[in-house]
């Protein structure tokens, strides 16, 4: 699967637009105790990984989605982080134009 953030592919050419697809993730965070326990250098590497593992796991429901729509690519994705509530809570949103390219 193409997945890109621009909106067509290089050197292929789009033959169907399916539909637009979202892969969203919800995450919960103890942001104090996940904060403190892995602050070095003024980052917080726990933190970090938690978004990342967000960020891949909504990329890859972006994908599933648009697989199960028979696309083989993926343009103009965008990725979005939120916090959901008190702010124990974070979201990712990654979203896309499922398409055909040949």
């Amino acid at each position: 699967m193409i997945v890109t953030t621009t909106p067509n592919v290089e050197g292929k050419q789009i033959v169907e637009y399916k539909q637009v697809v979202f892969g969203e993730v919800i995450a919960g965070a103890n942001f104090m105790r996940d904060f403190f326990a892995g602050f070095t250098d003024g980052r917080s590497s726990v933190y970090e990984r938690r978004i990342s593992r967000a960020r891949q796991d909504a990329l890859k429901e972006l994908e599933e989605k648009a697989h199960a729509l028979g696309a083989n690519a993926i343009v103009s994705v965008e990725v979005n982080y939120t916090t959901v509530g008190t702010k124990s809570m974070f979201m990712v949103i990654a979203s896309g134009t499922a398409v055909v390219v040949r």
